[in-house]
């Protein structure tokens, strides 16, 4: 896989699940005033910025390449403190989302770090 590929799967699985999350979230009782965090939307507004980075990477823009990279690094950071919240709440769906999310974002910063070592050895 390309590291545009990657990214381009990156982008669109933080856009889909996170919005999945929000719109398929429901309140424990039907009385209960629980809102959907605005929260959710954080791997969104990533995979957004990912998605217009896509151009950039597959052109090797060096720049837009390194600003792909710190945004999946901060994804997959950002994204282990639902993971356990969801394994503590045992929502078999949240660990799926979250994790499908943490597991693009892993297989794009390995081929990221790949594309990195293999242009740093043509040089």
């Amino acid at each position: 896989m390309k590291t545009y590929q990657a990214n381009l799967l990156n982008s669109l699985t933080l856009i889909a699940l996170s919005l999945w999350a929000y719109f398929s979230f429901e309140p424990p009782s039907e009385d209960s005033l629980v809102v959907a965090s605005n929260t959710v939307f954080i791997p969104t507004i990533i995979g957004a910025i990912l998605l217009v980075c896509t151009y950039g990477v597959k052109n090797e823009n060096k720049i837009v390449a390194h600003i792909a990279v710190l945004l999946t690094f901060i994804a997959i950071v950002g994204l282990s403190m639902p993971f356990k919240a969801a394994l503590g709440r045992d929502d078999s769906m949240a660990v799926m989302r979250v994790g499908i999310m943490i597991f693009t974002s892993t297989l794009a910063m390995i081929i990221f770090i790949q594309s990195f070592i293999a242009n740093r050895k043509k040089s």
